[in-house]
């Protein structure tokens, strides 16, 4: 099973950029997209129906802002929309597919880059999200929660970290609520679990020349339950396309497509 994970940053954006041809030539079985910035009735043209897929958009209620979307091989055994939250399911942040004892999610976690504001919604978010997420631990299931996370978790994870320690996507509380998750909660970042090499980020200012540099941070992640993890078998981030400030995640789990 090929999983891909794209934060693109308004999807008419990303398909005037050659999104969906890459896509077509990727086999993948379950694509997560994040901040597709569009209301259902804006993506009635063909190409964000991607031929051979069961597509579900969920959009957010404020024009043009984030957005989550899923594209199936197969039609999901059933699709949850939304955390049960009233502060943040009108934003559009999480979306469910589940298949059998599977469940592939994408998922979009605030920035808190724009002020004190939206950093504290943040923090509710995580705060929120934690406790799904352990419900969701405990409930055997297998899971693979695919999107921007906007946290990078180590030094590793961004080129700047020494003066970025005071930034929102590398506070001290934001890492320590990644510790918890992965050590005490038991979730696994899977794409660090195959690639430990340094320098594999997955957003890129549009300030200076960071894309060119490689001055990024990884802020896009597989986060999966330790089964699914097991069974990771291959990881990469395409950056050979720039469709958005974000590059695609793709992975390949040894699980039985049908």
């Amino acid at each position: 099973m090929r999983i891909v994970n794209f934060n693109a940053n308004g999807i008419r954006s990303a398909a005037r950029k050659g999104f969906f041809q890459w896509l077509q030539a990727q086999g993948a079985d379950v694509v997560c997209i994040q901040e597709t910035k569009a209301q259902v009735h804006q993506l009635e043209d063909e190409i964000f129906h991607p031929r051979g897929y069961h597509c579900t958009y969920l959009d957010a209620q404020k024009k043009g802002y984030s957005g989550v979307a899923l594209y199936c091989r197969r039609p999901p055994d059933e699709v949850i929309a939304g955390l049960g939250s009233e502060d943040f399911d009108p934003e559009a942040r999480y979306l469910e597919a589940r298949f059998g004892g599977l469940s592939v999610a994408s998922v979009y976690v605030p920035s808190g880059s724009s002020g004190e504001v939206r950093q504290a919604a943040k923090y509710r978010f995580l705060d929120l999200f934690m406790e799904r997420l352990r419900q969701a631990r405990a409930s055997g299931r297998e899971y693979v929660l695919c999107g921007d996370w906007n946290i990078a978790h180590r030094p590793i994870d961004l080129r700047n970290w020494r003066s970025n320690q005071r930034h929102s996507g590398f506070l001290q509380e934001e890492r320590a609520w990644l510790d918890t998750l992965f050590e005490e909660v038991g979730w696994v970042d899977a794409f660090r679990r195959l690639v430990q090499a340094p320098e594999e980020y997955t957003w890129w200012s549009h300030r200076g020349q960071a894309w060119s540099k490689n001055v990024g941070w990884r802020l896009d992640y597989q986060v999966t339950t330790p089964g699914m993890a097991q069974r990771a078998r291959a990881a990469f981030v395409h950056r050979a396309d720039r469709f958005s400030d974000h590059a695609p995640v793709v992975m390949d789990y040894d699980v039985p497509v049908s």
